[in-house]
């Protein structure tokens, strides 16, 4: 065999009993929780927006930004639903580079894994406490779902990993909203068809058991653009995607149809600051058309305390080592016009 065994690391219940998430904590993540759920059911009129670092490589950094939403989110609370991305899984389309704190707890030494899974539990555990707010992260790895079951309120499923199997099945078996991203080709029909695997119920080899999920019905669609054949990047958040992606719905049988706009990757051809542009014209056309208004209940945008991006080691405090991010004034005054339009 290739693989070389290194050691065996935590379960997640060892994980969870070691760095558990305190009653009163887990108390608000349920409030939070239903919250979020009100929205994608079309009980509460109130606005997703998920926001925060590409990657959360450094706890000071990403519980400060945390902490500076909690109080921009007591402004705007009776209109929208700040979640915290802390994302610590990073995909890399080489397979090269950083990979998240998981990986790598200090981005500048060699990956360690079982000090990645602590750094995660303890930040995660920290800026709920601090802020308030219940964070999104994606699952890049379906076998660490476990790990960050109790604390997460929201989970992505990337353009890379939207037509797997095990990524599917798993999402079947969460207690949280989960968004499928369009995979890479842009093509709105393998989206849907992971929302519909995942809104079902499976049986399925789970971490060495047999399992049984029962479906979730908050599993729902991320636009977040596409490539064509010759690399280049097409958006697919204008009105006219919106009243397409409305029409493919009308034709499933899909619970709570919803959609998340994701405001940065190919639909701004990662030109971080174009994220705003594009959050207003997504605010516009909600307002042109009630059925748009109903389907897109929030949007996704890269932001960080400083904006743009750095190479690991330049040691810019909060300032992104993976893609470019908004920088925190934009993003604080980004955050207020979206409740204006609301």
């Amino acid at each position: 065999m290739s693989f070389e065994f290194i050691k065996r690391l935590p379960t997640p219940d060892e994980i969870r009993k070691e760095y558990p998430l305190p009653e009163e904590l887990t108390r608000l993540r349920e409030r939070r929780n239903e919250e979020i759920r009100d929205v994608l059911t079309g009980k509460s009129d109130k606005f997703l927006v998920i926001i925060g670092p590409c990657s959360a490589d450094n706890e000071e950094a990403v519980c400060d930004y945390v902490t500076r939403l909690a109080k921009v989110n007591e402004k705007v609370k009776d209109k929208l639903v700040l979640i915290p991305r802390i994302y610590t899984n990073k995909p890399r389309t080489t397979g090269e580079g950083y990979k998240g704190i998981i990986h790598q707890p200090d981005p500048e030494k060699k990956p360690d894994f079982l000090a990645g899974l602590i750094a995660m539990r303890k930040m995660q555990i920290r800026a709920i406490a601090e802020s308030g707010l219940t964070a999104a992260d994606e699952m890049l790895y379906p076998e660490n779902w476990r790990y960050v079951s109790d604390i997460l309120s929201y989970v992505a499923i990337g353009a890379r990993s939207v037509e797997d199997q095990q990524h599917r099945l798993t999402v079947s078996g969460f207690d949280v909203a989960a968004g499928m991203k369009n995979p890479t080709s842009g093509d709105f029909s393998i989206m849907l068809n992971s929302v519909y695997a995942a809104q079902h119920p499976h049986s399925f080899i789970y971490r060495g058991w047999e399992v049984q999920t029962s479906g979730n019905d908050l599993t729902h669609t991320i636009l977040r653009g596409s490539v064509n054949k010759y690399g280049r990047s097409l958006p697919n958040y204008h009105y006219e995607d919106l009243n397409t992606l409305i029409s493919l719905y009308n034709e499933r049988n899909l619970k709570n149809p919803a959609c998340i706009i994701d405001a940065n990757h190919n639909n701004s051809d990662k030109q971080f600051k174009q994220q705003v542009r594009i959050v207003k014209e997504v605010m516009h056309s909600r307002k042109l058309n009630h059925d748009i208004r109903q389907m897109v209940k929030g949007v996704m945008v890269e932001s960080y305390i400083e904006e743009g991006c750095q190479k690991i080691g330049d040691g810019t405090y909060g300032k992104s080592i993976t893609d470019p991010c908004l920088g925190w004034e934009d993003s604080e005054r980004l955050i207020y016009d979206i409740a204006e339009y609301e």
